[in-house]
């Protein structure tokens, strides 16, 4: 019971600690962004992520074959235009609404199911819609009722993601997942590299300064991250998985402000908590508070 315990525990502080380095890592992206184009940034990430990770599980390179190929480009091109968005938008935005405007996407994936293998969305998923768009309005619509291009930005990357989740879903019910999230990482890196030389003319390498962010990047918010989300999922039960997991948009709110990045208002925070509330309802289904009573 007691080595259960540990291990319950272990799963959750696994999860807890990806969402602390995914919510500051909106901060060092929004830094790192000043500095290094977009495509070339990613593609320095995505790049070395990938190597990491070949490196470290060496063995699982053996399943790679055409259909696993095949679906690691698809995951790819869906991850790389996600994170391009997101990334573009951050240009224009702050990271705490960048985060809260990407997390979306755990509203959208139900509905996208229903679309996609006709899995009607609970009624907990049509109120946590209601209240995400909500949450988005207060977030993103100025006084002129128009939503900043930034955010705009985001909110697309929040579709991407989702359309990204669904693929994963589908392919990793038969492919190795770590032997998938090297193909897709090496399809991101090239893709990236590729919309570098195609639109970044004269971009430089970037600066020494610099590298210590790429770093963080790539071996924190990319490679150790996928490797506590995989401990901790298994160790966790999904919804309580889905809670840990979504606190990462608040940390990035919380590391923002400490760090003078952010400044809060009522209308600002009404709409981060609704946004956040509408991920803990369509994830959750609100599961936890049944047990308890």
């Amino acid at each position: 019971m007691k080595q259960h315990n540990r291990k319950s525990f272990g799963g959750r502080l696994a999860l807890l600690t990806a969402a602390v380095i995914w919510g500051s890592s909106f901060i060092v992206m929004k830094d790192a962004v000043n500095d290094v184009p977009v495509f070339l940034l990613l593609a320095i990430r995505f790049t070395f992520a990938c190597l990491l990770l070949a490196a470290v599980f060496f063995r699982r390179l053996m399943q790679i074959g055409r259909r696993l190929i095949a679906h690691g480009m698809v995951c790819g091109v869906l991850l790389l235009a996600a994170y391009a968005s997101q990334t573009f938008g951050l240009m224009t935005t702050t990271p705490g609404k960048n985060a809260f405007l990407t997390a979306v996407y755990c509203v959208l994936v139900p509905f996208m199911s229903w679309a996609a293998y006709r899995r009607r969305p609970t009624a907990y998923n049509w109120t946590a819609a209601v209240m995400c768009i909500a949450g988005i309005g207060l977030v993103s619509l100025s006084g002129s009722l128009i939503i900043a291009a930034g955010d705009a930005l985001t909110l697309l990357s929040g579709i991407f993601f989702a359309l990204h989740i669904m693929a994963l879903s589908h392919f990793g019910q038969t492919d190795d997942p770590v032997a998938l999230t090297i193909v897709q990482f090496a399809t991101v890196a090239l893709l990236a590299w590729l919309g570098s030389l195609l639109t970044e003319h004269g971009a430089s390498f970037p600066a020494p300064g610099v590298w210590p962010q790429l770093i963080y990047l790539t071996v924190f918010a990319t490679a150790a991250t996928l490797l506590l989300q995989s401990i901790g999922q298994k160790l966790t039960p999904p919804s309580q998985s889905a809670i840990l997991l979504s606190l990462e948009s608040v940390f990035s709110v919380i590391f923002s402000v400490l760090l003078g990045r952010e400044t809060l208002t009522l209308q600002l925070v009404s709409g981060f908590a609704l946004i956040f509330l509408s991920v803990i309802v369509s994830e959750t289904q609100l599961s936890f508070l049944k047990r308890s009573s």
